[in-house]
């Protein structure tokens, strides 16, 4: 059985940080790309970040410079570093798992909210 869990959402003021965490399993860690996604009230989810099991990774223009994604092959678990914070980065973000030589993303976490708001 699959299952992807993120934790580590909440409140934080605009400037300040937030650390996601998303742990999977039931799955070979190691042969699939990580991803980061989010999904603000009344809009579409969108792309933030994403990881391969290399390490190689790539970012949403809105957020490079200020997220950074990780990854632990060893414990099956990839985080999201957020620092400087903007009231628009508010969205339920979503942690999802895709073999790397699939377009779509086969698994997917229950969301984390992340509220940006003074």
């Amino acid at each position: 059985q699959v299952q992807v869990v993120e934790s580590g959402g909440g409140l934080v003021q605009p400037g300040g940080s937030l650390r996601l965490s998303c742990a999977a399993s039931g799955i070979i860690f190691s042969s699939y790309v990580m991803g980061w996604y989010r999904q603000a009230p009344g809009k579409q989810r969108e792309f933030v970040a994403s990881i391969t099991s290399g390490g190689n990774t790539n970012y949403a223009d809105s957020v490079k410079g200020r997220f950074t994604i990780s990854r632990d092959n060893a414990k099956n678990t990839v985080d999201l570093q957020m620092n400087s914070l903007k009231p628009e980065d508010t969205a339920v973000y979503y942690c999802g798992a895709r073999l790397s030589y699939h377009v779509s993303y086969d698994y997917w976490g229950q969301g984390a909210q992340v509220t940006v708001s003074s």
